[in-house]
């Protein structure tokens, strides 16, 4: 029997003649005892996973992101359908255009890597993004432009052509690294979380500030209500943010550990969260 990565667990199956092998690679084997040949069920990542989004208007395909890959994930098989290797970096932000035809990822060795979502292939590279790495991506509604955050606190708006990838404007207000990015549904004003405990509004036809929430946490994430008057953030702490105002409106407690992303269901009933503790939680 061979099997990839160092065998760091075993377990029995009850009373039946199958156990299960656990790797240092992230892979989980089935065996029976008769045969003692190897059945790969399971695979994950190695590290934390820093990143997950599904492409517009499809629930069958979500994308991860962690160190040394991306991968593309079939939900109702809850198999691995695709995986992108860059060695010895860390990807910490990954997103999908919405017309699905390119991922954009954040790298922490300050470059933008963008591949062809069906097979992995690279498309093009954005080298010296942001000095301190590149934290957070998004991508327009349009796919005319990308949106970069950095550990260096800025926020860098990119037009991206058929063959040219042009800095367009640099948005200085956070002194922290950027966590996360979001843009409303008419790309004209979007909203960047950072962990020096701050939250800015753009305006990104102006390229300014409109408003910016201060707390004392380490945002970890943001995104939009649905209805686009309330803006959900979360981090060391859960709260949730009146959009006009900038006050607090309701606070939840569950995790034990920081919140790393959030979702909103289509159906604006739920928010589903995940953290470090590896919990996942549905909030009304």
């Amino acid at each position: 029997m061979r099997v990839e990565g160092a065998v760091t667990s075993l377990m029995c199956r009850g009373q039946d003649d199958q156990f299960f092998i656990g790797t240092n690679k992230g892979q989980m084997y089935r065996s029976a005892y008769a045969t003692f040949k190897e059945e790969l069920v399971a695979v994950c990542h190695t590290e934390a996973v820093n990143d997950i989004v599904f492409p517009e208007g499809h629930s069958d395909l979500f994308v991860t992101c962690s160190t040394n890959d991306i991968r593309v994930w079939y939900t109702p098989e809850r198999l691995e359908r695709l995986r992108i290797t860059v060695p010895n970096v860390t990807c910490h932000a990954v997103e999908v255009t919405r017309d699905g035809m390119v991922i954009v990822s954040a790298w922490n060795d300050g470059k933008i890597r963008t591949f062809v979502p069906a097979t992995g292939e690279p498309m093009y590279e954005i080298n010296n993004a942001h000095n301190l790495g590149v934290t957070a991506i998004a991508a327009t509604s349009d796919c005319k432009q990308i949106i970069s955050g950095g550990g260096d606190g800025q926020v860098r708006i990119w037009n991206i052509g058929e063959k040219t990838q042009k800095l367009r404007e640099v948005l200085k207000e956070h002194r922290g690294a950027v966590s996360c990015i979001k843009t409303n549904k008419n790309d004209k004003e979007g909203v960047t979380a950072s962990l020096d405990g701050t939250c800015v509004i753009w305006d990104l036809v102006r390229y300014v500030r409109k408003q910016m929430i201060l707390d004392n946490t380490l945002f970890k994430c943001v995104c939009y209500h649905h209805g686009e008057y309330q803006i959900i953030t979360s981090g060391t702490d859960r709260k949730l943010w009146d959009y006009k105002e900038g006050t607090v409106t309701h606070v939840g407690v569950g995790h034990s550990g920081n919140i790393t992303r959030l979702k909103i269901c289509p159906a604006n009933k739920y928010i589903v969260s995940v953290s470090a503790d590896g919990a996942v939680l549905i909030w009304k």
